[in-house]
């Protein structure tokens, strides 16, 4: 038997891997959703499309990963966030990295929430909803949560990403930071008990 190729490394498969992520996540922060074909990232990237294929699938494989990818760092900085006394803070921590996100990377953004696949979440969006339960279930055990877990993951979920989409379809001098806090406290009021606001 002899010897893999070193391409075929799982550590440089890993290595190519993550340089095909970062250049795809590169062009679209730069030229958008439209500049993410497999050949444009191939190219940009140094390698053939079958390499892209062999990778990630098709393009809506190589999409999913791109979207995982910039999601991976935004929940590593929100995994990191030191836990709140209060788990009603700890939602609104996590409500308003989730809008600073949002608005900081656009691109990426908007790949993740603009394109909803039913019954076929990304492997961002499900990252994203499991953390969110978490936050969702300490509210629960504290005793501070007027609907279902399950209700009110959805319905943080939708707040949340409905506000950033608003937002960021208005221009940059056009958007109001106050309208994320009467979005949050607003969807707030309606999961939690009086005590917890």
């Amino acid at each position: 038997m002899t010897d893999p190729c070193p391409e075929d490394a799982p550590d440089a498969q890993d290595a190519l891997r993550s340089r095909i992520l970062s250049t795809a996540a590169d062009l679209l922060n730069r030229e958008g959703r439209d500049a993410l074909t497999t050949r444009t990232v191939a190219a940009a990237a140094g390698v053939q499309a079958p390499t892209l294929y062999r990778l990630f699938g098709d393009k809506r494989g190589l999409l999913d990963a791109v979207a995982q990818h910039g999601f991976t760092a935004y929940l590593r900085d929100k995994e990191r966030t030191a836990p709140r006394a209060d788990p009603v803070d700890g939602l609104r921590d996590g409500w308003d990295l989730q809008v600073a996100f949002g608005l900081t990377h656009p691109a990426i953004y908007a790949l993740m929430a603009g394109d909803p696949q039913p019954g076929e979440p990304s492997p961002a969006e499900v990252a994203g909803r499991e953390h969110l339960r978490r936050k969702i279930r300490a509210l629960a055990l504290a005793g501070r949560l007027r609907v279902s877990e399950e209700r009110a993951a959805l319905l943080l979920h939708a707040g949340c990403r409905g506000l950033i989409l608003t937002l960021l379809s208005l221009p940059g001098d056009q958007r109001d930071p106050e309208l994320s806090v009467l979005a949050r406290e607003g969807v707030l009021a309606s999961l939690v008990t009086d005590a917890a606001l």
